[in-house]
């Protein structure tokens, strides 16, 4: 399922939304034209690498940088085009609507938090991993997350492939989200098999959602049933 849009109207501008695709695409595009030796730099200098914070140790002294600050830079790394389209997708769909519902500042200290907890759970599962992890899907799972408490019965205009058929539907967040998090667990489970080498980060997309849907859920907040039209 691919989503396109969602009917939740915003009460105002999503300014830290669209900032934050501005950033991630300016990122991308300086990657696009950097020689691959330079790109490969860039990455291990500002990716994050779960074995730096487990075992306190640069896989590469000389591309060190200070303690800390690769959780927040690997953010706005990516690794192709269609990895950013996706998450720049995903981020438009959902984060308008939790910028409105929790303001400009509350909502990129949420981001970032919850960039922070996609992280640290990935961490617990493959704590010894050397792979550098970059990507903005963490946080945006947790806006995801935010997203299923508030929003559960908003409906997304969804494309649904069947086989050889394409179909186009309008599908309650709820649905989606569920199916999207159901996903993450199922293609995570292999990775616990064995030392990660490479790939997605499920388990990170896990627990950003996770982050998400359990503060929303803790904090007593109520769906918002009276923003969208049927």
């Amino acid at each position: 399922m691919i989503p396109l849009r969602d009917e939740v109207p915003t009460q105002t501008f999503p300014l830290i939304t669209v900032i934050l695709i501005a950033v991630n695409v300016a990122v991308y595009l300086y990657q696009l034209f950097l020689p691959e030796p330079l790109l490969n730099l860039m990455v291990y200098k500002w990716a994050y690498i779960p074995i730096e914070y487990t075992q306190f140790e640069q896989v590469f002294p000389e591309l060190s940088v200070p303690y800390g600050l690769t959780v927040f830079t690997s953010m706005f790394l990516h690794g192709g085009f269609m990895h950013l389209a996706g998450n720049m997708l995903y981020l438009w769909i959902f984060g308008n609507n939790i910028e409105d519902y929790l303001g400009k500042f509350k909502f990129i200290i949420f981001y970032l938090i919850s960039g922070i907890a996609a992280v640290a759970i990935f961490t617990i599962f493959d704590p010894n991993s050397e792979v550098p992890m970059i990507g903005a899907s963490g946080a945006i799972a947790g806006v995801m997350g935010a997203y299923m408490v508030l929003f559960p019965n908003a409906r997304i205009h969804t494309i649904i492939f069947l086989g050889f058929f394409v179909q186009a539907v309008r599908v309650p967040a709820k649905i989606l989200l569920v199916f999207w998090f159901a996903m993450q667990i199922i293609f995570g489970l292999p990775s616990l098999l064995g030392p990660s080498q490479g790939g997605v980060a499920w388990f990170a997309h896990v627990g950003g959602f996770a982050f998400g849907w359990l503060y929303f859920k803790l904090t007593n907040k109520k769906p918002l049933n009276h923003y969208w039209n049927e």
